[in-house]
């Protein structure tokens, strides 16, 4: 009884804590601007089934892919035997569902082979990421914390997954011992070939089963609640993210509506604008211009780095990088979350997104090309918080570099970017 109180509470505690780190999150997100994605519901659950569930944009490079996919099954798939261990807990029982016989005998065989799988995908993944050191799991934004985080969750994984397949072997040797409860049930494919190494005393195999039960389980709990303080959220909010993706094309980009409507009210004399908001602002100088998609982007972003090793800007050593963009995003609008939180409402600590966190030369240095939307694996959109940005640079605060500043001129001369009179524009069609 001991055992199951102590497991009710740490189970409580970590789902009560893990509800408030999420409901900060969403808090955080709600700051941003209002965007309408609920159309076209079809195309959106299509969408997230592929992307998220299905994987299929990681497959653009194969063999971090498959490894991914083998660390993905295995934390949906064997997360489904976190239930037994619960009930377990709570009830003092011993893998209670055992009942379904044969069938409870392929789901271990299956967790088992599944567990081996993620422990040698993370071990290639650290040796890619800290001996082989793969350029852009290597880049300066990754140093420091970022580059402790992942390393952290990889080597917990391998923890955790060691855990369960020696929680396993020291059940079974138990079984064949007839010791206690441990009534012979369960396929163990690959844990049976640590028997050899596991003492023969039933009371230190008995020692063993637990102590790698209760590891499994607050470590299972204690990786819940690092995810709102870690990349890895993605594991959660992928699915949401995808599900609320751009379907235009992603050339396309999004009007201003204030714009929209003196354009409007210029060509038809008709047209009423409504009341514009004595708020409102042309871009975005903080996070809170931003949409709330643009902020659940961030903290989706899960710093692999393809959209910065595809970024052309990048590619020929600008200071751009999406994924920083991204980064700094999150950054920011957590420390905007954290002084909402400290003093009821936000108040101004004299930074901001744009300046602050991300350069102007970062901005310019962007074709508006869409490689890093097209290589990112969750629909992550870092090109809307750069054209957001800029916008505020050029409409509110008149600042943009000379060459950009000359295509206005021409632009509001000429008619077009080029310098010649608009009466000059159609010589080209004469033959000479």
């Amino acid at each position: 009884m001991i055992g199951q109180l102590i497991f009710a509470v740490c189970f409580a505690v970590a789902l009560f804590l893990f509800s408030k780190n999420a409901q900060q999150i969403y808090r955080n997100i709600k700051l941003g601007r209002p965007a309408d994605r609920s159309d076209r519901s079809p195309e959106r659950w299509k969408m997230m089934l592929l992307v998220a569930f299905g994987q299929k944009k990681m497959f653009k490079r194969i063999f971090p892919a498959v490894l991914h996919l083998f660390v993905y099954l295995g934390f949906v798939i064997i997360n489904i035997e976190m239930l037994e261990i619960v009930i377990d807990g709570l009830f003092g029982t011993h893998r209670i569902f055992s009942f379904l016989g044969s069938f409870y005998n392929f789901l271990i065989g299956a967790f088992e082979w599944l567990a081996l799988g993620v422990l040698v995908s993370c071990v290639i993944f650290l040796i890619r990421r800290n001996i082989a050191k793969v350029a852009r799991l290597n880049s300066v934004e990754l140093k420091h914390w970022p580059k402790t985080d992942a390393n952290i969750i990889l080597i917990t994984e391998i923890l955790l997954m060691s855990a369960f397949l020696l929680m396993n072997a020291s059940d079974l040797k138990l079984q064949l011992y007839g010791f206690a409860h441990f009534k012979s049930v369960g396929s163990f494919p690959v844990s049976h070939h640590l028997l050899p190494y596991l003492p023969t005393s039933t009371e230190a195999l008995f020692l063993i089963e637990r102590s790698c039960w209760w590891f499994h389980i607050l470590g299972v709990l204690a990786f819940l609640n690092y995810l709102p303080y870690s990349k890895h959220l993605h594991i959660i909010l992928a699915f949401p993210n995808t599900y609320f993706s751009n379907l235009n094309a992603k050339g396309k980009l999004s009007n201003m509506p204030a714009v929209t409507n003196e354009v409007k009210a210029m060509l038809d004399p008709s047209f009423t604008p409504p009341p514009a908001d004595a708020n409102a602002r042309f871009g975005a100088k903080d996070v809170q211009d931003l949409t709330w998609k643009s902020l659940l982007d961030a903290y989706t972003c899960t710093e692999c780095g393809r959209c910065t090793s595809s970024c052309p800007a990048n590619i020929t050593g600008k200071l751009l990088s999406p994924r920083k963009i991204m980064m700094d995003t999150r950054d920011r609008l957590t420390e905007v979350g954290t002084n909402i939180k400290t003093n009821g409402s936000f108040q101004d600590d004299g930074k901001s997104l744009i300046d602050t966190y991300i350069s102007r030369e970062e901005l310019w240095a962007c074709t508006s090309c869409n490689a890093c939307v097209e290589q990112c694996p969750v629909n992550i959109n870092p090109l809307d918080i750069i054209i957001e940005l800029r916008r505020f640079a050029v409409m509110e605060e008149s600042q943009a570099p000379a060459s950009i500043n000359n295509m206005f001129g021409n632009i509001e001369n000429n008619g077009a970017p080029w310098k010649y009179a608009q009466l000059d524009r159609a010589n080209w069609t004469q033959q000479q």
